[in-house]
């Protein structure tokens, strides 16, 4: 397996070092063999002996179109990948995890396309915190149906807004925070990939991430950790890493993307010390040439 690496001083410290597996952006199907291909990832995580896994959304592929009876295959295969991962996982919602919020075959849209993401998670809510080796970790829901042509849009909501504040009003001072969304609060992607003056459409990041981020003001916000764009990114801005953890889908199983292929990342928290480490898990890519 090859690693990619990025090291840099975080403000803040933290009682224990932890080692986190992050990956994102499996887009789970049956085709293609991708079944042993989240088994290799599985076990590659495993490897690792992380602490701690969190998971960065889009588990599965097209949910966000299709019926929930077309989708259960998917939610079938990615779980048995989520169940081989040993240890904790905590997975973060993203756009594809949204079953039925727009049926393309003209099914009536599910009163809550949330449903089935919160019930095979086994979760109440699609936001959440919880502390873990001195740190504590928020979760968000950055996603809002549009019913536009772009369907969906990275948007993080008042009622959401007003939570994560109370949330983090009731921390220690000093404590140590990591957030995980699936939209990416900050990213050069854009910039990089179009050139220096292109703009990201509202589908693609947090369009409210300026209110997002004001709420940390305050905090020890120490890592973000995103999916979607299923790059390797780590952007650093005003003391924090800001971390796009590229695909274990790699290009929707075409292979790279963007120079980034299918893997996922490693997280090292220490102290003052964030490290970041893309591992490759050996995947070839078998979806056919036009498929």
């Amino acid at each position: 397996m090859l690693g990619f690496r990025f090291g840099t001083p975080a403000r803040g410290g933290a009682p224990k070092r932890l080692k986190i597996a992050f990956y994102t952006d499996v887009h789970a199907r049956t085709e293609w063999d991708t079944p042993e291909a989240m088994r290799w990832a599985a076990q590659a995580i495993n490897a690792q002996e992380p602490d701690l896994v969190i998971a960065g959304g889009d588990l599965i592929t097209d949910g966000f179109n299709l019926t929930s009876e077309a989708v259960r295959p998917r939610w079938d295969a990615y779980m048995e990948m989520h169940r081989a991962i040993r240890g904790r996982v905590e997975a973060a919602i993203g756009n594809h995890d949204l079953v039925a919020a727009r049926p393309a075959d003209g099914s009536p849209a599910s009163a809550d396309p949330r449903r089935e993401f919160l019930d095979r998670m086994g979760l109440e809510r699609t936001w959440r915190s919880f502390d873990f080796g001195g740190y504590h970790f928020v979760l968000l829901d950055a996603l809002r149906v549009t019913g536009d042509e772009l369907e969906y849009e990275g948007f993080v909501g008042a009622d959401q807004l007003e939570w994560l504040a109370s949330d983090l009003a009731a921390l220690e001072p000093g404590t140590p925070v990591v957030a995980v969304t699936h939209m990416p609060l900050r990213t050069g992607f854009f910039q990089a990939t179009e050139g220096a003056t292109a703009a990201a459409p509202r589908n693609r990041v947090v369009v409210n991430s300026r209110e997002v981020l004001k709420v940390f003001d305050g905090c020890d916000l120490v890592a973000v950790l995103q999916g979607h764009l299923h790059v390797n990114e780590l952007l650093e801005w005003q003391g924090c890493k800001f971390i796009t953890g590229g695909a274990v889908s790699g290009k929707w199983w075409r292979g790279a993307w963007q120079g980034t292929r299918e893997g996922f990342g490693v997280l090292t928290l220490e102290g003052r010390h964030v490290g970041w480490e893309y591992i490759e898990y050996g995947w070839e890519a078998r979806r056919p040439v036009g498929a």
